[in-house]
This record gives structure tokens, C-alpha cells and sequence, in this order.
């Protein structure tokens, strides 16, 4: 079976679609996939295109003796803004379409969000080819827009929600990521049999309990220190402006955040500003270096901006969190908390609210019981949700998709 797969994110770069999507494929690869992937030049989140590349029109590379990657030129643009990224991801949907024109001997297009425009070019491209596709739903776009705070006209929200219910209509099959979008989905129309659920996982194999890094723990002066840590993208979905509030508040607390994004320049201002001298911001850092930093952790922040739409998703950073014992401070509503919840993984916190994430991080540094029961609560939550079990969970829905389609080409002839 020779799947094609869209996909605007792809190592080396490091965020949740890159990470779900490469470890996906190399477990369909050995279950005898072939597959092609179609990206772009590695650049997010800063818009820099990383050293070793170039944006090319067009430019092949060969992993494996099954594994293709395409990447194709895009505008490249930093994650933040709405117009520049919109064209960013525009250019992706179009240069995309093109090249997997030239893809041969497809069975089936797997094309991914949040990055909606890559599912408009997995449609084309189906249609092209006659060829199934799925729909691999990470987020609710165009809901989550107006969720981060950007602005647009009741008009162009209506006709790209319009869009997106013709696309999920088209879809061969959903894969969505959390149980929450199948109610949306479904209450608006959608037939339940043609979605399935895979959430995010972890590899067990690589992502494991390990000491504290002491080379690392010299460089940041943290020998000693309770360490609370962030790990991700600092953008406008996260809002963590309110947690330096809280910090000017905290004592015996060492702060690190880890990743970048479109707030963090503001984020490093506000707090030289505010003179908090217990923050460090690492800024990127290779995916090879991640388990390093996050040994450092002591306690993990995960939190969202208050929002009803952020109560359909589960960050996926929870999982590999999990799986390094660490034990979680959650600051999202909904899904992810009762997720969080319902292992003992770790405590919750209102979104937002910078009192009570104080108050919720003394709880689980002061009360060791209940450390020690997160950690263990994370560990088993990390188990349950192994990525290897879920990328073959997901090859076979592809593969019932792509049989159906031989089934009918068959019958047809």
C-alpha cells in the first residue's frame, strides 16, 4: 500500500503534528507501507528556515527504502500574525497539490490539520488521482481563529465554516484526535461511522524516566531547585503573560520555559520589566535534545487560554510529559482534565486564573503523597495511550479505507 501523506509540519521540526506524524509513519512502515510525504522547509515557529535547508521548489529526499519526503516551496512566515501566516499556509495547499500531482501509484492521501489548507489540497488531490483520502482532524478550524484572539468578519467566518463542512462531508474518513470532536462533528451533521478516534500518544521506546542532566543542570544554575517547567510553543493559544503574574507572587520556585513562538520576545521583556529573576527561557531546542530538558522538570505546566473551544483538546505534550514521570499542572478545561483526572496524573488549575494556579502548584509541591501518586498516575497514563499501538490502530483504518476503494474499482471493472 503506497500512502501519500500531507502534512505542513515535519521533523526535524519539533511541535505535536510533526512528532504524531513521523512516528506514525515509521510504525506503517513497518507493517510494509510505502509512503511519501509532501512538506515544507523546516521553519516553524520562527519563520527562520532551519540550517541545512533551503526553501527549494521542489526537493527530494530519501529516508528509507520506504519512506519519501517532498518538500515544496512555501512563503514562509513566523507563527504569529493572521495574514502572512494565512499566505504561508495558502502557498503550502497549492505547492503541495502540484507536486503530489507527480506522486504515482498512490492507494490513498492522508492529509492533516490544524494547518487547515493542507485538507483542501488532500481533497484536490483525491479527486485528481480518484484516489480515497482522510481527513485527519487536529483541531477545529476555523473555530480556533476567533479562540486565539483574531478577529474576523460573521461573512468569512460563515464561508470557511462552509468549506470546512464540505470537507469533512468528502472525506472518505475522519480521524480525529479527541472524543470531543466527534460530538462536534457529529452534532453538526457529520456521520459517526465515517470517524475514528486516535488520540495522542507517546513512544515508549524513546520517551522514558531519567535523571536530571547535570550538564544542563550547571548551564541553568538549577542544582538544588525546585524546577516548574513549560515546554511547547509560546503563542497566542497558551497565554502564559498571566503566569508571570503569578510568579512575581511565588518564592523557591525556578520557572523554565522551553520552546518559542510568536509571544516569546514579549514574554522575555515582561519579564525583565517585571524583574523576575527565577524565569529562564531556553528558546528552541533540538527534538534530539527534548528528554534532556525536560529531566530538568520537577513540576509540568500545561495550560491554555480560557476558551470552550480548548475544552475539546488534550495537548499531546501531556503524554510524553507522563512518560517521563513528570507530574502535570494543568491549566485546560474539559477533555484534557478529565483525562488528567482520571489517572492521577496530576492537578488542575483554572485557566487563566494566576491565584489559584498559585495555590495548586504549593498544593502538589507541599503535599508528597500526592507527587508521588502523580508521577505514578503518569506513568500509567503514558503506557495506556502507546504510540506504536495507536499508529497501528490508525494504519488500519487506512488500510480498510484504501481495500474499500480496490473493492470498488474491482466490482466497477
Amino acid at each position: 500500500m503506497h500512502i501519500l501523506f500531507l502534512t505542513d509540519n515535519f521533523p526535524p521540526e519539533v511541535n505535536a503534528p510533526a512528532t504524531r506524524t513521523f512516528e506514525h509513519i515509521l510504525e506503517w512502515e513497518k507493517r510494509g507501507a510505502k509512503i511519501t510525504v509532501i512538506t515544507g522547509a523546516p521553519n516553524f515557529p520562527a519563520g527562520k528556515v532551519f540550517k541545512g535547508y533551503r526553501n527549494h521548489l521542489i526537493h527530494k529526499e530519501k529516508w528509507d527504502s520506504r519512506l519519501n519526503i517532498v518538500r515544496v516551496w512555501t512563503y514562509i512566515a513566523p507563527n504569529k500574525g493572521f495574514f502572512r501566516r494565512t499566505i504561508d499556509y495558502f502557498s503550502f495547499a497549492v505547492s503541495s497539490f502540484f507536486a503530489g500531482l507527480f506522486v504515482k501509484n498512490v492507494d490513498v492521501i492522508v492529509a492533516t490539520s490544524p494547518q487547515f489548507f493542507t485538507v483542501w489540497s488532500g481533497y484536490a488531490l483525491s479527486v485528481a488521482k480518484r484516489r480515497p483520502w482522510i481527513f485527519e482532524l487536529r483541531d477545529l478550524w476555523p473555530q480556533s481563529i476567533e479562540t486565539v484572539g483574531i478577529s474576523c468578519s460573521t461573512l468569512l467566518m460563515r464561508l470557511l465554516e462552509r468549506i470546512e463542512l464540505f470537507l469533512y462531508r468528502k472525506a472518505d474518513h475522519i480521524v480525529a484526535v479527541t472524543d470531543s470532536f466527534v460530538e462536534n462533528l457529529v452534532s453538526r451533521g457529520i456521520r459517526r461511522d465515517k470517524i475514528t478516534v486516535i488520540k495522542n500518544g507517546v513512544n515508549l521506546e524513546r520517551v522514558f524516566p531519567i535523571p536530571k542532566d547535570e550538564p544542563l543542570l550547571t548551564q541553568y544554575d538549577l542544582k538544588g531547585k525546585t524546577v516548574v517547567g513549560y515546554i511547547g510553543t509560546l503563542g497566542m493559544a497558551h497565554n502564559i503573560f498571566f503566569i508571570l503574574k503569578a510568579i512575581s507572587t511565588l518564592r523557591g520556585y525556578t520557572f523554565i520555559f522551553i520552546g518559542d513562538g510568536a509571544q516569546k520576545e514579549l514574554l522575555v521583556k515582561m519579564t525583565k520589566e517585571m524583574g523576575l529573576r527565577n524565569v529562564i527561557f531556553t528558546g528552541m531546542v533540538p527534538k534530539s535534545e527534548i528528554q534532556r530538558y525536560i529531566s530538568l522538570i520537577d513540576i509540568a505546566l500545561v495550560n491554555l487560554k480560557k476558551s470552550r473551544d480548548f475544552t475539546k483538546v488534550i495537548p499531546s505534550k501531556i503524554f510524553e510529559l507522563c512518560a517521563m514521570g513528570k507530574p502535570i499542572l494543568l491549566g485546560v478545561e474539559g477533555e484534557a482534565k478529565e483525562l488528567v483526572e482520571r489517572y492521577g496524573a496530576g492537578i488542575a488549575f483554572e485557566p487563566e486564573n494566576d491565584s489559584d494556579f498559585a495555590r495548586q502548584l504549593e498544593r502538589l509541591n507541599n503535599d508528597r503523597e500526592l507527587y508521588d501518586a502523580s508521577v505514578a498516575g503518569g506513568l500509567r497514563l503514558a503506557k495506556d495511550f502507546n504510540r506504536a499501538k495507536l499508529a497501528g490502530d490508525m494504519y488500519t483504518v487506512i488500510e480498510r479505507v484504501a481495500n474499500r476503494e480496490l473493492t470498488r474499482r474491482g466490482t466497477a471493472a
